[in-house]
């Protein structure tokens, strides 16, 4: 089934590539600059060491604090809710390992920022609350509504029949 692309995506394509390529831009000099004023108050060695270290800590902390969102997870769909918090957290999580584990400090600066749970239930709370859910959004097709197996069925397709389950003495 294709899928159509109006002027209006195109364009919010266009506008998204390039804030993401400023983004992207930006936060790569940035932590070259850092990198280079570390380097040179600290020196070559340290600083690499530290950039590893922060790495390592990073990656096992968002471990840690991934399975507790998890743990949450599970316990909100055990009492029949919606687990949109922790999910929305459990990706946050995710981009908090990537952050983490890319060299740079002001990386791991902003990783360390989205391991506090205070923090990052705040984000999460906030992206939920901005995010529209419709309906036609939730079928999983762009084009129309997902209509029922049984609605497309027509009396000539069915085949009346009977079996027998049995169990294989083998």
């Amino acid at each position: 089934m294709p899928i159509y692309i109006n002027n209006k995506e195109v364009i919010l394509g266009k506008v998204m590539f390039a804030r993401l390529f400023i983004l992207f831009t930006a936060v790569s000099l940035l932590e070259i600059f850092v990198l280079v004023k570390v380097g040179g108050f600290l020196g070559a060695i340290p600083t690499v060491a530290l950039v590893v270290v922060t790495a390592l800590v990073g990656s096992a902390l968002v471990r840690s604090q991934g399975l507790q969102v998890i743990q949450q997870y599970q316990q909100r769909v055990a009492k029949g809710e919606m687990p949109g918090q922790q999910l929305v957290e459990g990706l946050m999580l995710i981009i908090t390992g990537v952050l983490l584990v890319t060299p740079g400090f002001v990386t791991d600066f902003c990783g360390l920022l989205l391991l506090q749970p205070t923090i990052r239930a705040t984000i999460a709370k906030t992206l939920l609350a901005n995010i529209k859910f419709s309906p036609a959004s939730m079928t999983g097709n762009f084009s129309q509504p997902r209509s029922d197996f049984s609605s497309n069925l027509r009396d000539e397709d069915v085949i009346e029949g009977e079996f027998e389950h049995k169990k294989d003495d083998k």
